[in-house]
């Protein structure tokens, strides 16, 4: 079974005392003690989100640990990866985390631990590198599509209703065909996957929605997801 769980926004770094994505993420690995590694290559590995990460998870039923491209704790990062029940990745810049993933060989092994059961999640960077393209501020101030890893279908855009300029770029770039169909995600939304379908629609603020957004008779069309 392959679980991508993908949040816009929310977690224990943007929500620290509500835990109900976080905990959801856990309550989908079978065992009561879950490896969880925090992956912050989006940040440059910052200390401070780092620091957040245990802060919550060392107060869980779970073993947390992260993995660092710039402080390797080991060379065997296949190993390393593999030990793993879920690996969550954090927010940040997309376009640099992925090109450093390249770099280091960590994209074939993270879909190779895809493949073994290991859990994805993430949220912001996090969630839209999993999808074939996502709508990013990776460049500078503007938010433009970046071509992701594609181990989901269809484009995906996060802080749907979080960041004034996501909603009306993200509508934008589908209706004039820079973009293709795909998710967008309320902070405080998120969606879980099995095996490439939508299993649920996960909330933890009472407003928070998750959508399918596409052309249909030459119209932009949004879609609540309510699964």
């Amino acid at each position: 079974m392959k679980q991508i769980i993908a949040m816009g926004g929310g977690g224990f770094s943007m929500e620290p005392d509500n835990p109900v994505l976080d905990q959801y993420i856990l309550n989908q690995v079978a065992t009561k003690d879950p490896k969880i590694c925090f992956i912050p290559t989006a940040s440059g590995d910052s200390d401070v989100y780092i620091e957040r990460f245990y802060n919550y998870f060392d107060k869980q039923p779970c073993t947390p640990d992260h993995l660092s491209l710039f402080k390797p704790k080991t060379r065997d990062l296949k190993a390393f990866v593999f030990a793993q029940d879920i690996l969550y990745v954090g927010g940040g810049s997309t376009k640099n985390m992925l090109a450093l993933w390249n770099e280091w060989g960590l994209v074939d092994i993270i879909r190779e631990a895809l493949e073994k059961g290991v859990l994805l999640a993430g949220i912001s960077a996090g969630a839209i590198c999993w999808f074939e393209e996502g709508l990013t501020d990776s460049y500078g101030d503007e938010l433009e599509p970046l071509r992701c890893l594609g181990f989901l279908s269809g484009s995906c855009c996060p802080h749907y209703d979080g960041e004034e300029n996501r909603r009306p770029s993200y509508l934008h770039n589908i209706e004039s065909g820079n973009m293709q169909a795909g998710y967008a995600l309320d902070d405080g939304a998120a969606l879980h996957f099995i095996d490439g379908e939508i299993h649920k629609v996960i909330t933890s603020r009472p407003h928070a929605k998750a959508y399918y957004v596409q052309v249909k008779n030459k119209l932009i069309k949004e879609s609540e997801l309510n699964i």
